[in-house]
């Protein structure tokens, strides 16, 4: 092994970086939040060759998935979800009632490989902080790495596309910046008490474009629009962003 430079590390990096952030100014769609539906959208949007980003503000993308029931890295899904599971090749096992349990680390890192794999680009420590907007409608969104925006007065740059997603799960960032400036008459904000069937019934059903180029998907739904929460399972997840992608693509194939 040749002698290791350390600027010639630092520059692989910086070159590589700047290359694939560059090529994604511009997107066919971004997702902010790489929890389960907005990964999942993801996967079945770039699967159909559409130029698909993700923001995500933590250190790693997966969401929620990570500590399934408090702490315990398993996850739930119902019957009618498990065949997105086999669409991102993770196992599964029946335990009772029509629920079936899948490891958290398996499907968290599956989604995470394959949403790279089908052509998707994932951008960890780098939140939304606001929406670009014109004539009506969402055009991008306005981003910065989290910890200095939160903190510090440093602007931000821009990142655009045909249609953006709203996965911030419990935040609802985007549908935050919408309400603040009272564009947004039909969100009434907050999640109910939870209510596990009441809950996943609700997120699927509302998933879809709430705004002129704003879609919303995933806990954000229920968050945004009042929705009972539905603590630790995730196939309404898995089928909001399964919904969402089918939304999306439907309309910008018109």
């Amino acid at each position: 092994m040749g002698r290791l430079e350390e600027t010639e590390i630092s520059k692989a990096i910086l070159c590589a970086y700047q290359e694939r952030l560059l090529d994604r100014i511009l997107s066919d769609v971004l997702i902010v939040g790489a929890g389960p539906s907005g990964m999942m959208a993801a996967i079945l949007l770039a699967r159909q060759g559409l130029k698909v980003t993700l923001l995500e503000k933590r250190l790693a993308p997966g969401g929620g998935i990570w500590g399934g029931g408090m702490g315990m890295c398993e996850v739930v899904v119902q019957d009618d979800a498990v065949p997105l599971l086999d669409t991102v090749g993770v196992r599964c096992e029946p335990r009772r009632k029509d629920l079936y349990v899948a490891s958290a680390i398996e499907l968290a890192s599956a989604l995470s490989l394959q949403a790279l794999q089908a052509g998707a680009a994932i951008f960890n420590l780098m939140m939304a902080e606001d929406l670009c907007m014109r004539h009506g409608r969402v055009t991008g969104v306005v981003a910065n790495r989290p910890m200095i925006g939160e903190t510090l007065p440093v602007d931000p740059i821009t990142l655009s596309a045909k249609a953006v997603v709203e996965a911030t799960g419990h935040e609802a960032v985007l549908i935050g910046s919408l309400r603040k400036r009272r564009l947004l008459e039909n969100a009434d904000g907050g999640e109910g008490p939870m209510d596990a069937a009441a809950g996943e019934a609700f997120v699927v059903e509302k998933t879809g474009e709430v705004f002129p180029g704003l879609w919303i998907c995933g806990m954000s739904v229920c968050a945004a629009l009042g929705g009972p929460r539905m603590g630790p399972i995730f196939g309404g997840m898995l089928l909001s962003g399964k919904r969402v992608a089918e939304s999306i693509a439907a309309a910008l194939a018109e």
